[in-house]
């Protein structure tokens, strides 16, 4: 064969490898580890064969690829003037300007911003004192920072993200709020001017009770954990596995510290829906960021959060159904003022309705719960006493049931005080109605929870403003000195 043919051949050989190995790299994508995955297909640093058989949640997941921040996924703190429960710790404050997405991550930048107009009031953190935006102690202080917070929000699974913070007295937090409950994944400083419980090569982990009346101490349990690295030096992957009574804080796929339900008891506060903030702070008693180190960024590769399937068809809503919290109306956007501690109804929140004469009967209590640390109680009248109306009768927001036609099982969970208990509960479906009824109770077990189940037939599909009732009467009820009810654990599950 002629020798340039040959040289010909070879070339577009080498040409057709290059560009299938070209087209191969697109189709992989970054990973914590060197082993390389398909497109969309991560599992936790921790459990990389996926042993826990998560599924990862697209809508709070981020790899940051592109050239600027999704705001389907995130609320930019101070975008088009709009502010979400604070404008940051001051004296720094949070403007839109420092969140960028560049280099296959989202970078929140600390600057020093002299002629930035700052808010002219004061932030107030507790005993933690209280400063002015851009000024601390009558002196200027015009530091900026960022913060984003995920717009959807994930009952339990596994949260990570991949950081480097910045160096400089300034924050890097992974954290989480939802309904009076708050978690931090963690707060680490890149650079501290004083002694304090962050350190430049340390962690902190810390979960935070926001129920009435929130006054600090709010903590439920905290961990510090010392590292072999400064957190400004390089990246690392921070994760945690939050599960109905457990929390696992993992780093570099190494697990560090492992809370239960058992650990604090009532104070266990990890049973609502939360959301993801990722921003940087300064934490003045750290000491303050010098005007030479900035502007630093607190760099994310990614933010990933996976959940665990269930056939239960109320499982987004678990904690609702387990009368821990609100039912979330997602489409609707969150109220900017709302806090964790915020018990009010609307458009995004709503609570289960008890109408003022049924209020006197069915209350939903602390201590004593199947899960979670809260259920329905029944109680209110004893010796000599009677049920002074008919029926008393929860139900949820309209809207709140969205079950399509089809076969299913009901189910929820009931404790049953010692005493002549009421013989029978009525559940239903609104609209199109369905009635439920469990009775023979006084047959059942006293003082252990008990599953109820029953078969239900759906013809039709729940209409848009469907409700769910829980009902007791009077003519099912003791004449006098009713015992004790609880119930738990809502669900419904589809027969296959």
């Amino acid at each position: 064969m002629n020798l340039k043919i040959k040289i010909s051949i070879r070339i577009m050989l080498l040409v057709v490898l290059f560009m299938a190995f070209g087209c191969s790299a697109q189709n992989k994508v970054k990973t914590t580890k060197g082993s390389q995955q398909k497109a969309n297909i991560y599992y936790p640093y921790s459990d990389q064969e996926n042993k826990g058989g998560w599924i990862l949640n697209e809508e709070i997941s981020d790899e940051f690829e592109g050239t600027t921040i999704d705001t389907t996924k995130w609320f930019v703190e101070g975008q088009n003037g709009d502010y979400y429960i604070w404008k940051g710790r001051a004296p720094s404050q949070f403007v839109p300007h420092n969140v960028r997405v560049e280099d296959g991550k989202l970078k929140l930048r600390t600057a020093w911003e002299p002629d930035y107009p700052f808010f002219q009031e004061t932030y107030t953190d507790g005993n933690m004192g209280t400063s002015k935006y851009g000024e601390y102690e009558g002196k200027p202080m015009p530091v900026t920072t960022a913060a984003v917070v995920s717009k959807k929000r994930f009952l339990n699974g596994y949260m990570e993200v991949k950081s480097k913070v910045g160096n400089a007295a300034i924050t890097g937090a992974f954290w989480a709020i939802g309904y009076e409950q708050e978690l931090d994944v963690y707060e680490l400083m890149g650079n501290p001017k004083k002694q304090g419980n962050i350190r430049a090569d340390s962690y902190l982990a810390t979960a935070h009770d926001w129920s009435p009346p929130a006054q600090r101490p709010t903590n439920v349990f905290q961990h510090t954990e010392d590292l072999p690295y400064r957190t400004a030096d390089e990246f690392h992957v921070y994760g945690a596995e939050w599960g109905e009574d457990y929390l696992k804080l993992y780093i570099d796929e190494k697990l560090v510290h492992h809370f239960t339900q058992d650990d604090v008891g009532l104070d266990w506060v990890l049973n609502n829906p939360m959301e993801i903030w990722l921003d940087s702070e300064i934490f003045f008693w750290l000491g303050l960021p010098h005007k030479e180190e900035l502007p630093v960024d607190f760099e994310i590769e990614y933010v990933r959060v996976w959940q665990k399937p269930s056939d239960n068809l109320l499982a987004k809503d678990k904690a609702f159904y387990g009368f821990e919290g609100p039912i979330l109306f997602e489409e609707n956007p969150r109220p900017l003022t709302m806090v964790p501690e915020d018990s009010k109804a609307n458009d995004y929140q709503k609570f289960w309705l008890i109408d003022d004469a049924s209020a006197k009967y069915l209350s939903i209590v602390e201590g004593m719960y199947a899960s979670g640390v809260e259920s329905l109680q029944f109680a209110g009248y004893g010796k000599n006493e009677k049920l002074e109306v008919d029926k008393v009768s929860i139900l949820t927001p309209k809207g709140a049931i969205n079950i399509p036609a089809g076969e299913y099982m009901f189910s929820m969970k009931v404790w049953l005080d010692q005493g002549r208990i009421a013989d029978k509960i009525h559940v239903s479906f609104e609209n199109p109605k369905l009635n439920i009824e469990f009775k023979d109770l006084s047959k059942l077990a006293r003082r252990q929870w008990i599953t109820l189940e029953a078969k239900i037939s759906k013809p039709m599909a729940s209409a848009i403003d469907d409700q769910l009732k829980i009902e007791l009467r009077k003519e099912d009820l003791p004449q006098d000195k009713a015992p004790k009810l609880f119930i738990d654990d809502i669900a419904i599950k589809k027969i296959k």
